[in-house]
């Protein structure tokens, strides 16, 4: 399967975020399995950021940390490799397609595939995982204000919501989707999510029988005739954000595991730690015993902890002088990878308040110094660096070059001043920017923007916030520019629509535009490869000419690990070194 796009792991788009130390918590009672002579032991990974939310799928749990321990703690049909290849689980269960017109998929877990609580995934699971990502009983009109929006996604609904009602096999253990349209991505569309047996408990309902029920007697959703249903939506209000927690919760059922590993520990704010799933035999078995999570933030912090045995694996976010500091690991006999993301960083705009205005959108984006910017967080890690100038293609791809000649990026190549001021005409408005304090980068970022962007009579506000809460304002109206990054694992086209079709679950900014719409619309539906790169192109431009916001830099990708660790393996997408976990061993 070709890997020519940014598309999002967990059928989602991530925000790049942020990272610590520490051990301990509450909970317990799951115990530490000692594997077979061969296996065993244990490994501390320094991660960027802190956790958030057991919930991965939601528009506020998000976050590069929350899908990392969510996918460790999770299995599914599919994973995909180091080099964005499908890799199907047969032994967790498998999917078929089994028509073409209509386009039909079916799916069955195995048999013996269960929750940590004892519980069996099965089609409810499955029922609960398409309710939540196919957007089939929202009737929001978000234009007249009306209707509601359930189930609170952060990927985009645009392919299952194609679909009908699904059957259920009498197995217990089967759903089959039915396209109404064609779907570029049916492949990696759909996988399981949430326990609903809990989800049910704890929305009130009897049990995961009414779940089911309630899923399949309820209408698809009429923006033209909004119905509220206020069952289903306290059902929806419970996923969108009863997992979210910085500690691990008291009662185990909202950290159920049906993967290789379970979560045991959380210190909030520092560390968290996983023990094998000893009755986990649906996937590929685990080597270490236990993986400790140490949340550290600034690059010098995660290569000393590596230095100084702190740390085993370490993936520092790019920052200038991480080259000189990587170079020191390499001597002390560690391994250091370097490589591009699949990822990039950028500032959005929120269209509304003074960006309402598309002339102010615009003089803003012209005095955004982004050369500066790349050269203060990729400078001497990547010779040469320069801007990025496309939202929906990274350098190398096929129509990179092209469609950056007359995307209109050109128009913010350089830093403006005189520009921006005649576009406000002597207003000075006030902007507020949204970004993750606790990440270096981001905050670099930010103080080269407001220094620049005074200089044409803005006023640049800080609302940041800390790691673990920055994301969850975002949906919010608290600010009207934003810092963030997105990553992906370069599958499919489905990340596009999912963060700028009008009304996407990570369209955070407000951003609607009917021609995008369209094109998006088109591609979702399109396989073929040439046509898709021809719409991507046409959304790049509609994103330019509405002064969207800006591309900053393509992440850049920086791996170390210890001479007491081996089997580890990195990817360019969201998961980084965490897809193969189970591989690592100790030397």
């Amino acid at each position: 399967m070709p890997a020519r796009r940014l598309r999002q792991l967990f059928a989602a788009a991530l925000c790049a975020l942020l990272v610590l130390t520490g051990c301990s918590g509450g909970g317990g009672g799951v115990p530490v399995v000692v594997g077979e002579t061969a296996r065993g032991g244990t490994v501390t990974v320094a991660e960027a950021n802190a956790f958030s939310s057991f919930n991965p799928y939601s528009t506020a749990g998000n976050t590069d940390i929350n899908t990392k321990i969510g996918y460790i703690t999770h299995s599914g049909f599919f994973y995909l490799d180091n080099n964005s290849v499908v890799v199907r689980n047969d032994k967790f269960g498998k999917f078929e397609k089994v028509s073409d017109d209509p386009l039909k998929v079916r799916y069955t877990v195995s048999e013996d595939v269960r929750w940590s609580d004892g519980a069996p995934v099965d089609s409810g699971d499955l029922l609960l995982a398409w309710a939540a990502g196919s957007g089939y009983f929202d009737d929001a009109d978000a234009a007249a204000g009306t209707g509601t929006r359930y189930f609170s996604t952060a990927s985009d609904t645009s392919g299952l919501a194609g679909t009908v009602l699904p059957e259920l096999g009498d197995d217990g253990r089967t759903i089959t989707l039915e396209y109404t349209r064609p779907y570029a991505d049916w492949e990696v569309a759909f996988d399981v999510g949430l326990p609903a047996h809990v989800v049910a408990a704890k929305s009130g309902l009897n049990d995961e029988a009414d779940l089911v029920d309630l899923i399949r007697d309820t209408p698809r959703g009429d923006p033209d005739n909004p119905t509220p249903n206020s069952v289903l939506k306290r059902v929806a209000d419970f996923w969108n954000s009863g997992f979210d927690t910085d500690s691990l919760p008291e009662d185990p059922a909202l950290y159920l595991s049906n993967g290789p590993y379970i979560v045991q520990d959380m210190v909030p704010g520092v560390s968290l730690r996983l023990v094998r799933n000893r009755d986990y035999t649906w996937g590929p078995e685990p080597w270490l015993d236990e993986i400790n999570v140490r949340y550290t933030g600034k690059a010098e912090d995660a290569v000393q902890a590596l230095r100084n045995g702190r740390a085993d694996i370490i993936s520092p976010q790019p920052a200038a002088g991480l080259q000189e500091l990587f170079a020191g690991l390499e001597q002390q006999g560690n391994t250091v990878e370097r490589y591009s993301q699949s990822g990039y960083d950028h500032l959005d705009l929120e269209f509304s308040g003074p960006f309402a205005d598309r002339d102010v959108r615009e003089a803003f984006l012209k005095t955004v110094p982004r050369q500066e910017i790349v050269d203060a967080v990729v400078g001497g890690l990547v010779p040469g660096a320069v801007p990025l100038d496309s939202h929906v293609f990274l350098p190398g791809q096929p129509k990179y070059d092209e469609t950056v000649r007359d995307n209109g990026s050109s128009k913010y190549g350089e830093v403006d001043i005189e520009g921006a001021k005649e576009l406000l005409d002597g207003a000075k408005p006030t902007i507020r920017i949204l970004y993750n304090r606790d990440n270096a980068n981001r905050a670099t970022a930010f103080g080269l923007i407001r220094d620049s962007a005074e200089l044409a009579g803005f006023t640049v506000v800080d609302t940041g916030r800390g790691s673990a809460d920055w994301a969850a304002e975002l949906a919010g109206d608290g600010h009207d520019a934003a810092l963030l990054g997105w990553i992906g694992n370069g599958l499919g086209v489905s990340r596009v629509p999912q963060i700028f079709r009008t009304g996407a679950g990570s369209n955070f900014n407000g951003f609607s535009d009917a021609r995008a719409d369209r094109l998006m619309e088109e591609l979702s539906g399109t396989p073929d490869l040439a046509r898709q790169d021809e719409l991507l192109g046409d959304i790049d431009r509609r994103l330019w000419e509405n002064a969207y916001g800006l591309p900053l830099y393509q992440a850049v990708g920086s791996t170390a690990f210890s001479t007491k660790v081996t089997g580890v393996k990195t990817s360019p997408g969201p998961l980084g070194v965490w897809w193969n976990a189970w591989e690592w061993r100790l030397a």
